[in-house]
Formats: structure tokens, C-alpha cells, sequence
């Protein structure tokens, strides 16, 4: 029987992985000039990453180490706070303002400064240049996209285009296309410690497994991103394969260094809050016309809440059941392909950042039954694929190479395509091994 469930699960994640490289090629502006054999050595290596890093015993352990590593990270922001908060923290109030704001938002602050460090010291940069150097060789990229998709593995979609800033403006429209890409398949170091929160809570345990998950889910993502890139925007132009790391430093000492961190970890944390307190009201604002005008004067919601785990006629009832076939290819557990669907639609339209909310509360409630759903949830939410990511990397990518502006807007719609279709290949690969 459980051979007989594996080789269901492995089959369904076949068919999942075949229809969305089917997807891709759909999309694509040129179909003859794809480079299967690209595509399949950017699955082989998310293929051979994933069974490594969740299937080799030594591997895995160092994965868990790390993850060890990252949770103690967090735990240092604690101590800031009980110097700058520790009347409020010491005391009996428990509410989610109190949790998000305490809990959050300072880890998204403390690991951008650390970030900036890492970057000062020359760390991060010997250990995206590994990476890159490893995609470059196998997958025959250019320099520049080899290093732009290696560093979305620890930075954000507008910093990581800071590694290549000397070649952004003579690169080809399917180097940017895989620019785009891997930052909409990718998150920001500092939102995943926020993501460890979220889904681990207080729990040791849970911590580890999802901070084991998150980062395995962004190693993952890179070469995901250059794979959907590719079949989407193939190469048919000449490419520089020169990949150097810049020398510029974030500041022009360490404490610089680490300021500079704080301050850009700062706007982010208050982007995030606005961002949530905005996209919350509007979904409530939504549902108030959706379910307490339409659907209780039609009666919609007496047969939604009759037939369905939802109370009526939402906006989370609509996207759950319109993304649940997709879902269902992923080869999620077919009762909780519903609400995955609907963290995919909450992800595509808002942000991951609200979907990751999302999927704390279905977890915590037990409304998600299965524990295969929950962890593929937390590959396919993890990348920045939304809307409002298109303003973003046009405005910070284009002000690095104006000339590539209009390049930029006009790749937008199929870089969110790339990035969705990209996080829900590792949320495949993961779901086939689990």
C-alpha cells in the first residue's frame, strides 16, 4: 500500500512538472527556440538539490545545523527587544498586533542589517559566486544571470540585481527575462526569518522543520527561475559569459555597513506592516460586499456554507476554488486542494507575505488536513510572484539601467508567469519526496 502511495505521488508530480513546463512553453515567445536541454538540466539539478538536501542522511544534517544556526539568529532580536520594549514584552498582553510587531517585524530589520554585513565582509558574495559558478557550468548561462539567480538565493529582487550592476545595461532581453524571473521565484533573507515565525510559532521543533524547508525551497527556486525563464524568453542572442563579483562595498566600514542594513531593514518592516494593514482592508472591505450584500440576498451563502469549508460567498471562496485544479496537479492531497488553491491565489494577488499569514492560521486550526499540503504550501508561497512585483523591479532594476526600462515593463506580466510557474516546480519536487 505505501508503495503503491509513493508511486502515486511520484506519478502525480510528473504530470504536475509536465504541465507546467507544458504552461511555460505555451507562454513562450519563440517555442522553436527553447533549450531543452537547459530544461532539463535546471529540473535535474532542483531534482538532485531536493533529494540531497531532504533524502541524504550527512546532507540533510547539515541542513539542520544550518537551520539551527538561522533560528539562533532570530532569537538574538529578543534580546534587543527586552532592552527596547521590555515593559510591553515582560507583561501579560497577548494580542497579534503585539506579536507581529514584536516578533516580525524586528527580525526583518535585524537580518537585513546582518545581510549588509555578510556583503561588507565579502561572505555572502564567495558564496553566491559558488552557486552561480556551479549553474554557469552546467546549465551554460551567461555570467551575469548565473550570478543575479545565485544571489536571489539570500537577497531581494531589487538588491541581488546589485551584483551585476556593471553589465545590466548590455544584457540580452533573455538575460533580463531570467533577471525578472529569479526575483519573482525568490524572498529576501529577512522575510524568511518572519516566515519561520509564522508556521513555527513557539515550537522548537516546527521552527526547525519549516527554517530546514524555507531555506531548501530557496535554494531550489534558483535554478526553477532560469528554467521557466528560458522556455519563456529562449537565448537567441550573443551573451558575455564574464562573471565577476563587483567590489563595491555597502558602506565604507562595518558599523556603516550594518547602519546601512538597519535603515533599508527599517523601510521594509514599515512597507510590510502598510502593505498587510492595506491588503487586509481591502479583502474585508470585499468580502463585506461579497458575502453580507450578494451572497446573503441571493443565498449563496447558505449552499457555499452547506457544501463547502467555507461560511459563504468570499473573495477566498472564489481563488480557492479557481487555483484548486492547480493544486491538484501539484499532486496536493486532494482534500486540501482547495485551500492551497486559495494560498495560491491570495500569494499571485496580494503577497506571499499575507499568503504566509494565511497558512499559519489553516495550519494552527487544523483546517489543512494533511502535513504533505502544508510543507508544499511552503515551497509554492515562497518567492515574491505578486502584481505589485512588477512595479517593483521596474522602478529598482530601472533605475540601475534606464535604458532597460521599457525592456522591463513589457517583460513584467511574463516574469510573474516564470516566477509562479518556478515555485511551484520545488513545491512538485518536494511534494514527490515527501
Amino acid at each position: 500500500m505505501l508503495l503503491f502511495i509513493d508511486l502515486l505521488s511520484i506519478s502525480r508530480g510528473i504530470l504536475g512538472m509536465v504541465v507546467l513546463v507544458l504552461i511555460a512553453w505555451l507562454f513562450s515567445v519563440n517555442r522553436k527556440k527553447v533549450n531543452w536541454s537547459l530544461v532539463g538540466k535546471g529540473i535535474l539539478i532542483q531534482l538532485v538539490l531536493a533529494i540531497l538536501i531532504l533524502k541524504v542522511p550527512f546532507i540533510e544534517y547539515f541542513f539542520e545545523i544550518l537551520s539551527k544556526a538561522f533560528i539562533k539568529l532570530i532569537s538574538f532580536t529578543q534580546h534587543g527587544l527586552e532592552f527596547l520594549l521590555g515593559s510591553f514584552i515582560n507583561g501579560k498582553i497577548e494580542t497579534a498586533l503585539q506579536n507581529f510587531v514584536f516578533m516580525v517585524l524586528p527580525t526583518i530589520i535585524f537580518f537585513s542589517a546582518l545581510t549588509s554585513l555578510f556583503y561588507y565582509l565579502g561572505i555572502l558574495q564567495r558564496v553566491v559566486y559558488a552557486f552561480a559558478w556551479i549553474m554557469k557550468k552546467i546549465m551554460n548561462l551567461s555570467g551575469a544571470e548565473s550570478l543575479a539567480a545565485a544571489g536571489n538565493i539570500f537577497l531581494g529582487q531589487t538588491e541581488s540585481p546589485l551584483l551585476i550592476k556593471p553589465y545590466l545595461s548590455k544584457m540580452t532581453r533573455s538575460e533580463i527575462m531570467c533577471l525578472m524571473t529569479g526575483g519573482m521565484a525568490t524572498i529576501a533573507g529577512g522575510v524568511l526569518a518572519s516566515y519561520i515565525n509564522f508556521l513555527g510559532g513557539d515550537d522548537p521543533v516546527q521552527r526547525l522543520l519549516f527554517a530546514k524547508h524555507l531555506l531548501t525551497a530557496s535554494v531550489m527556486s534558483a535554478p526553477a527561475a532560469v528554467v521557466a525563464a528560458k522556455i519563456l524568453i529562449p537565448e537567441t542572442e550573443a551573451f558575455n559569459k564574464d562573471m565577476e563579483i563587483p567590489k563595491e562595498k555597502i558602506g565604507s566600514n562595518v558599523l556603516e555597513a550594518v547602519a546601512n542594513g538597519t535603515t533599508e531593514g527599517i523601510k521594509l518592516a514599515v512597507n510590510v506592516a502598510g502593505m498587510l494593514l492595506v491588503f487586509i482592508a481591502i479583502i474585508y472591505f470585499l468580502n463585506y460586499i461579497m458575502q453580507d450584500v450578494i451572497g446573503h440576498y441571493s443565498g449563496l451563502n447558505e449552499t457555499i456554507s452547506a457544501h463547502t469549508a467555507y461560511k459563504g460567498f468570499s473573495l477566498q471562496f472564489m481563488i480557492g476554488y479557481s487555483c484548486s485544479p492547480i493544486a491538484w496537479l501539484m499532486g496536493v492531497p486532494s482534500e486540501d486542494i482547495v485551500y492551497v488553491g486559495q494560498l495560491l491565489g491570495e500569494k499571485t494577488i496580494f503577497n506571499e507575505f499575507y499568503a504566509y499569514t494565511t497558512l499559519g492560521s489553516l495550519k494552527a486550526s487544523g483546517a489543512i488536513l494533511n502535513e504533505k499540503s502544508i510543507i508544499m504550501a511552503t515551497y509554492m508561497l515562497c518567492g515574491f510572484s505578486n502584481f505589485a512585483s512588477i512595479g517593483i523591479q521596474i522602478g529598482g532594476i530601472g533605475s540601475l539601467a534606464p535604458n532597460k526600462k521599457a525592456m522591463l515593463s513589457q517583460l513584467g506580466i511574463r516574469a510573474l508567469i516564470g516566477g509562479t510557474i518556478a515555485c511551484l516546480m520545488t513545491a512538485v519536487i518536494a511534494g514527490m519526496l515527501f
